[in-house]
């Protein structure tokens, strides 16, 4: 039996899970900061944080996505994840 792919309403819903999972989006400013800092991971997770609201916000609305809204959305989040990752603080194996 062939398993079904989701469609891309369910897939965006999955991926927002999977970002809000693997970003800390919960640290303190204090935290945020730490030490190094390329690119200001504070403001970074923030504006991460508002696209992954205003998805949640469309699809409660009934918008379907399409193939490149899922796509730019993992690539935000793969390049925030890679500049929390040179700040320390995501680990190394985490990647949205």
């Amino acid at each position: 039996m062939v398993e079904r792919k989701p469609n891309t309403q369910v897939a965006m819903r999955q991926l927002i899970v999977q970002i809000r999972t693997q970003i800390p989006f919960d640290l303190s400013e204090e935290e945020r900061c730490g030490e190094s800092c390329e690119g200001c991971s504070g403001k970074l997770l923030i504006y991460l944080e508002s696209e992954l609201d205003e998805w949640q916000i469309k699809l409660d609305q009934g918008v379907v996505p399409g193939f490149a809204d899922l796509s730019r959305l993992a690539a935000k989040a793969k390049k925030i994840a890679k500049v929390l990752r040179r700040n320390g603080l995501v680990p190394e194996e985490v990647s949205a």
